[in-house]
């Protein structure tokens, strides 16, 4: 037995149970073969890490059901040269159980021929485990991660279609499911058309903590639902790395005085772990970047920009009511805390189990009860 093999034995019963079709692949498949370097994140700042340095601790890391980032800005954690980087993640070997829980919510059918998204390989390599390596098509933007990727599915007799693609461009085939590890916002109306009648599109919304699962229908459409689950992704890039997000405006706004100092009806929230507030935020008011910081005495302080120039600022003690700044053509703190006092009036918010209708030019509708969305406006 290869040492590796109790490791991926622990993480197939960690995540899914002893008959799913799902175990047998995450037992036979060495993850560690996908991700021999990564970035781990300390305090901001990215440090590589070299699985071969410590074979116990690369093992040990590797099989655990968690996220590894392999690629930070332009730099892959294969290619580093410097033991630290700066900036965004912008490609990974997801946790485990998040690729499986796509794949469960994809229905794959023995006979299902698949598009997925590369990234490291894994999860490429756990559908050849589940399927024909002739079944499954994995692309990304990226060409050295699709190169690297197919070397090391080689490697270990996997052999599937692999492409270098942008997914939300034109794409090659057809396909049963589509399923993207990339948040897409809005859904590209390519994905639609590779897709076959009733096939299944499985994806995240960017910017928001929302799988949407929609079957493709007559009229190139598509129809499905919020899934109850959430999940956070990468956001697909189109280049090398994201275009420059706002982080020189949380620096100029960082102290600021507002036009307009209040005091917040709702303590201080970091949005970002509060995915129904953040989701339903991002699809009411789109475009929003957070920073969150929380110091001695649980002082906590958040931001918000938008490119607008709209910007906020909030800062309180635990659950007491912030002082709030504001600035710009329009009031961010206002249009979170109109999120939050639906939330606390309603006792939830609208996006679990929400309707999804995508039409063939991939604007995509969500509705539930009487709140609705629509997403990627016609000109």
């Amino acid at each position: 037995m290869n040492d590796w093999e109790p490791y991926a034995e622990r993480l197939a019963d960690g995540v899914a149970h002893p008959v799913s079709r799902w175990h047998a692949p995450l037992a036979a498949t060495p993850r560690h073969l996908f991700v021999p370097n990564w970035w781990a994140n300390n305090a901001g700042q990215w440090t590589l890490r070299n699985g071969s340095a410590d074979r116990e601790a690369w093992l040990s890391t590797v099989y655990a059901n968690r996220t590894l980032v392999t690629r930070v800005g332009a730099v892959h954690a294969d290619l580093a040269t410097e033991p630290t980087a700066s900036g965004l993640p912008t490609s990974s070997s997801t946790l485990p159980s998040l690729v499986l829980d796509l794949y469960r919510y994809a229905m794959i059918a023995d006979d299902s021929h698949i598009l997925v998204t590369t990234g490291s390989g894994y999860g490429t390599a756990l559908a050849c485990r589940r399927l024909q390596d002739r079944q499954v098509t994995s692309l990304d933007v990226d060409a050295h991660l699709v190169k690297t990727a197919a070397g090391r599915l080689d490697s270990i007799g996997l052999h599937p279609n692999m492409a270098v693609c942008d997914i939300t461009g034109p794409l090659s085939g057809s396909y049963d499911r589509i399923i993207a590890t990339v948040s897409l916002n809005p859904v590209p109306a390519s994905c639609l058309s590779a897709l076959r009648l009733g096939g299944r599109l499985v994806t995240t919304l960017a910017g928001t903590g929302l799988i949407i699962t929609a079957d493709k229908v007559a009229d190139g459409g598509a129809v499905g639902r919020v899934e109850q689950e959430r999940a956070g992704f990468m956001r697909t890039r189109h280049g090398e790395d994201y275009a420059p997000g706002l982080s020189e405006r949380f620096t100029e706004i960082r102290d600021q005085e507002g036009e307009e100092i209040t005091t917040g009806r709702y303590p201080v929230l970091n949005v970002r772990e509060a995915w129904d507030v953040w989701s339903m935020l991002e699809l009411t008011s789109p475009g929003i970047e957070h920073r969150f910081w929380e110091g001695a005495d649980h002082l906590r302080t958040a931001w918000m920009v938008h490119a607008d120039g709209s910007w906020a600022r909030a800062q309180g003690v635990w659950s007491d009511s912030p002082t709030v700044h504001q600035g710009g053509p329009r009031r961010l703190w206002d249009a979170l805390e109109r999120v939050r006092n639906r939330l606390n009036t309603e006792g939830g918010l609208p996006l679990s189990g929400a309707r999804v209708r995508i039409d063939p030019d991939g604007i995509c509708h969500i509705s539930r009860g009487a709140w609705s969305v629509t997403l990627g406006e016609r000109a």
